[in-house]
Parts: C-alpha cells; sequence; structure tokens
C-alpha cells in the first residue's frame, strides 16, 4: 500500500488524513503510535522515561503532545527525540515538541545541516517545504546504540531518499516473545532527482547500498513513517477484531525492499533516457 502523496509539494495541500487525528494504541510491548492518520509518530517507552521517532508537521504538535499524554507519558518524561529523516511532514513539530519536553535531540550527521537549517538537502523535482530548524544535540553513527533504561535503540544508516535517512531497530517482549521492531526510513524516490543530482551526486549509489543492507535486515515487526506503506493501522484494526500476531510479519521488510527497488530503478531508467 502507498500513500497518495508521501512529500509536500508547494502547490498541492497537505493531504487531510495527514493532520486528521486518530486515538494513539499500543503496538507491541512498550511501543505507542501517537501520530496521525497519515502521518506517524512512533513513543518507545522505558522505566526511566520515553522515547519519541518523528514529530510529523509542525501543525500537529499540539495533537502529537496530546497523544504523548493520552498514553500516560508526561511531556517532561520524554527524554530523547529522534527522526528518521529531515522532511518537513516528519520533523515540522519537533522543534516545538523539544522545547516542551527539554529533550536531547539525536541524528545523523548526513541530515544534521537540514535538520539544522529546516530546509531539505538534495535536489528534487518539487519545491520543499522548510520547517522549524532543529538543534542536534548528539550525532550518532552507523550501528551506535543509543540507551534510556531498559531501551537500547540502534541506528542504521540508510541513505538515498536523504542523505541522512536513519533506520532503528530494538528487541520488544510482547508477552513471552522477543520481536525484533525496525523503524524504516523512507525508501521511496518520491520526487528525488537521480541523474545529474549536483547537492547530492551519490544519491543512486546510496540508495542502491540501502537496499542491499535493509533486504538482508531480519524484522518481525516493521513500522514506517508514513503508518500505510506497512499498513500499521490495518494491522491495529486485525489485532482489534481477535489477530494477536497482526503486527508480526517477517516477509513485510523484504517485500518492501524489492517494490522500492524495483520503482526505483524504473525512475532511474527514465531520468536517464537521452533527451531529444
Amino acid at each position: 500500500m502507498h500513500t497518495k502523496r508521501h512529500e509536500q509539494f508547494r502547490s498541492t495541500p497537505d493531504p487531510a488524513e495527514w493532520t486528521t487525528p486518530i486515538e494513539p494504541f499500543r503496538i507491541a510491548g512498550n511501543i505507542y503510535y501517537v501520530g496521525t492518520e497519515g502521518l506517524s509518530a512512533y513513543l518507545i517507552v522505558s522505566d526511566r522515561g520515553a522515547i519519541l521517532l518523528d514529530g510529523t508537521l509542525q501543525q500537529n504538535a499540539a495533537l502529537i503532545e496530546r497523544n504523548i499524554e493520552s498514553v500516560g507519558v508526561a511531556l517532561k518524561d520524554v527524554k530523547i527525540v529522534i527522526s528518521d529523516h529531515a522532511h518537513t511532514d516528519h520533523v515540522g513539530a519537533i522543534a516545538k515538541i523539544k522545547a516542551d519536553t527539554g529533550a536531547e535531540f539525536i541524528a545523523s550527521a548526513g541530515d544534521r545541516w537540514a535538520l539544522e537549517h529546516g530546509e531539505p538537502r538534495g535536489d528534487t523535482t518539487y519545491a520543499p517545504m522548510t520547517f522549524p530548524p532543529i538543534h542536534v544535540d548528539a550525532i550518532i553513527g552507523d550501528g551506535e546504540t543509543k540507551h534510556l533504561g531498559n531501551v537500547v535503540l540502534t541506528a542504521h544508516l540508510t541513505p538515498g531518499h536523504t542523505p541522512g535517512c536513519t533506520t532503528w531497530s530494538m528487541s520488544v517482549q510482547d508477552g513471552d516473545t522477543s520481536l525484533r521492531v525496525v523503524f524504516l526510513c523512507s525508501i521511496t524516490v518520491a520526487g528525488n532527482v537521480l541523474v545529474g543530482n549536483k547537492a547530492y551526486p551519490g544519491i543512486v549509489a546510496d540508495y542502491r547500498a540501502t537496499f542491499d543492507r535493509l533486504q538482508a535486515m531480519p524484522a518481525d515487526i516493521v513500522l514506517t513513517s508514513h503508518p500505510d506503506m506497512s499498513d500499521v493501522l490495518g494491522r491495529r484494526a486485525r489485532r482489534d477484531a481477535g489477530d494477536v500476531n497482526a503486527f508480526v510479519d517477517p516477509t513485510e521488510l523484504p517485500r518492501i525492499v524489492s517494490t522500492a527497488r524495483a520503482e526505483f530503478e524504473k525512475s532511474l531508467a527514465a531520468a536517464s533516457k537521452p533527451k531529444h
């Protein structure tokens, strides 16, 4: 499944679902969905506070904060904020949430400039929307971990969609079962210029290396920044209807990657054709 539009264009309004509130819910173990109908935000609750992954659009800040509080976490207990990539539909609200919580913001080096300037990097076929700049308190490298209480998150650099696109992983205990959870950074082309990208000349090699890496990554649960990319809300509905393992699908990540790789190669081939 794919959202109608996965990036924000100046000439078109945001999809309504990007700002449509939904009731927050627990996904598995200590992971909660606190985003909107069309944009994900995930809260990971430890015994020493919580980690927020993504903030969605700037205008959703108050909504996301209410969702955090509604699952029983005070804003002051959000100790760390992270994101997967520096586009306005995922980090627009983070500056406000960071200020309101006092949380530390952690990101990869590849997206630091974009995050701190409020402007995505890389040539695109659309005019990207800016967002409130976010001060990066700490840089995390490939394979490095961040600990908060009993939670350990691992960063995996998966560039392409942005130079600093970061996929995060962790293990979660759900009852008697330990599950491998992957928070997948976007891997779609979504308007990125693939041929002659002066601002991001290594984009093609990065995409291909990312596809190879993710294809081999084990994942029992895949959570994406646009919920429909991994059918987060549909799985929630099936779980609530009695399918206790609705979120568990080890075939999901390879399927998403295979689809994205094919779409990327098709886009690259089209962009590489000689223009008459």
